[in-house]
């Protein structure tokens, strides 16, 4: 019985270990076969935009082939909007404007943290980028960081870059970019 005991002390440890480095590659291992939407519903960050994706009817679009980058907002970027306002927009009804938005967080091309910083160093340290709705937004950096400026001269950060997915790859930033 003592052996058995001392046996489960010294594999409890071990087995704790491998469960965290497990959930720290969460991400990587998924990556292989996860498209932008299996990463976005495996996030405990994203369930507010997961349920915009689903009211929009994007669901599909964002499990298709791609490639593209999509700036996630997380939960606290939606928080940041006006409850009844948000409300509003997952309504049916709104449907229209709730893609638009969604849309202008997509752009229709995998893009890496390192690719978009090139491209801005490259450009003067502005570039003017068009998402999949068609509308514009500037990406400059401050310091390592990524600024969005979106239509409205609203700024977001990213805060959480290169989530690879089979499909594409996902960045995710703290505002909802406004069209």
């Amino acid at each position: 019985m003592k052996k058995v005991i001392l046996a489960m002390l010294v594999a409890a440890p071990m087995f704790l270990f491998n469960q965290v480095g497990n959930a720290q590659n969460h991400h990587k291992k998924q990556s292989a076969t996860a498209d932008i939407v299996d990463v976005a519903v495996s996030s405990d960050q994203l369930t507010t935009l997961v349920a915009a994706v689903k009211a929009a009817d994007l669901v599909a679009t964002l499990k298709s082939d791609g490639p593209f980058t999509v700036l996630a907002p997380n939960n606290q970027a939606f928080g940041k909007i006006d409850g009844e306002a948000l409300a509003s927009l997952l309504k049916p009804e709104n449907k229209s404007k709730l893609t638009a938005i969604l849309t202008y967080h997509v752009l229709p091309v995998k893009l890496s943290k390192a690719e978009i910083s090139g491209a801005i160093k490259a450009n003067g340290g502005k570039l003017s980028v068009t998402a999949v709705s068609g509308a514009k937004f500037q990406v400059a950096l401050s310091g390592d960081n990524i600024i969005i400026t979106d239509a409205k001269g609203g700024k977001s950060a990213v805060i959480a870059a290169d989530i690879n997915a089979s499909n594409g790859i996902v960045h995710i930033i703290d505002t909802v970019i406004m069209p």
